[in-house]
């Protein structure tokens, strides 16, 4: 049989065209570094994965590190991608990794804390990169061994502010008049900072009287503190985790005791407005909460079911409703207990949890115009004992990517 030349054209683009994905498939592409960090053993450790970026599936490079402490419970990233940031809570250190072009972290520095508080909850970092934000869950001289039947006898927790430098070191805590923390009521749980860097969060919840609470705080550029008006705004019965849009309109917090997604408008000078149509149904224990980058789509890990749930958000009013799969469920399937939400920065395509009580991450591809999951290639993925927390950085360059309905 003879081709004509448009023919043999045709056919070298199709040879061609499988030649590139037998290679892709082979040859994975990397769009992400997850880290994961895994508090089973002690000291913590620390493990890194992939991303690829086709099928989301992660693996793991290199061997795993130390957290430098005990207990690893909270990370961030600088936004330039060079630094990662651990928070130890049983030996209350912060430690400072470089991350190479590889992945591959290097422990720098280590600033235990004191004067700022201890048992570290939660930490995040500003959108310039410049603070970073620490929860304590005690003020200093609290301890544990300064609790009643599991009731502090401290006045709170404590919130501190560390300047960062170019190096991405951690610098003397910002102080308030004589503290070099802001104090919040007791039980922190967690900290959002707005991406215009003019407002904080914290979650925290009273096991007495039965309410939660988001603190406020107005930040300058220098990491000075001042309570907003109106704080502490409610915030249910347990406030375990708090999320906010790229746009800073809207915050949302997730209440473990009622199953509930908490949201609110953000008002003049960080004023936190309920929703009137709130709160809104999670599925059970909601354990941790994310927006994607493009700021439309919110996804909770639920503890107790073993899932996510995902939302669309109504961008006029931050309204969010249940994002639904062409199977008709509102949920997600993940390992045991997942406990920390990711949704991956470079293409904002992949959505992770980690599962505390089933040491792995599971993945999820997400669909870019109807905000629906589906799982992953090779979901879940091992992980170091016990992971309580994860955080992700892009490989390279890329763009979030906007499906076309």
């Amino acid at each position: 049989m003879k081709f004509n030349k448009v023919g043999q054209v045709s056919l070298v683009s199709a040879i061609a065209l499988i030649l590139a994905s037998s290679f892709t498939a082979c040859n994975p592409v990397t769009i992400d570094y997850v880290f994961v960090a895994g508090n089973k053993e002690s000291p913590g450790q620390i493990q890194t994965f992939l991303a690829d970026r086709v099928s989301g599936a992660l693996s793991t490079i290199n061997s795993t590190v130390s957290s430098g402490g005990v207990t690893p419970v909270s990370e961030a990233v600088s936004t330039d991608y060079k630094n990662l940031y651990v928070a130890n809570q049983g030996d209350s250190t912060l430690v400072q990794f470089t991350i190479a072009s590889s992945g591959a972290l290097t422990s720098t520095n280590t600033t235990t804390l004191s004067s700022e508080g201890n048992t570290p909850v939660a930490i995040t970092m500003n959108a310039a990169g410049t603070l970073l934000y620490v929860v304590s869950k005690y003020q200093p001289g609290c301890t544990l061994s300064t609790t009643v039947s599991g009731a502090s006898t401290c006045s709170g927790g404590a919130l501190s502010v560390f300047p960062v430098s170019s190096s991405g070191a951690l610098g003397t805590a910002v102080t308030n008049g004589s503290l070099s923390y802001w104090p919040v009521d007791i039980n922190p749980t967690a900290v959002n900072a707005l991406a215009n860097g003019d407002s904080v969060y914290v979650s925290t919840y009273n096991s007495t009287t039965g309410l939660g609470y988001l603190y406020g705080f107005s930040a300058t550029t220098a990491g000075a503190l001042s309570t907003i008006s109106g704080s502490p705004f409610d915030a249910g019965v347990k406030p375990v985790s708090i999320a906010s849009t790229p746009t800073s309109r809207f915050v949302y917090a997730v209440d473990f005791s009622q199953n509930e997604l908490i949201a609110y408008s953000v008002l003049d000078g960080g004023v936190l407005h309920p929703l009137i149509n709130g709160p809104f149904k999670t599925g059970n224990q909601p354990s941790a909460i994310t927006i994607d980058p493009r700021g439309i789509y919110i996804y909770v890990s639920n503890e107790l079911d073993n899932t996510v749930s995902a939302y669309d958000i109504s961008l006029p009013t931050g309204t969010p409703s249940a994002a639904v799969n062409t199977t008709g469920s509102t949920t997600n399937s993940t390992g045991t207990e997942p406990v920390a939400i990711l949704v991956d920065p470079a293409y904002g395509r992949f959505v992770y949890t980690a599962n505390f009580l089933d040491n792995s991450v599971s993945g999820f591809e997400l669909n870019a115009s109807t905000g629906t999951l589906t799982a992953a290639q090779s979901t879940p993925y091992p992980t170091v004992g016990q992971p309580a927390a994860l955080v992700a950085i892009p490989h390279g360059n890329h763009s979030v990517e906007v499906d076309q309905p």
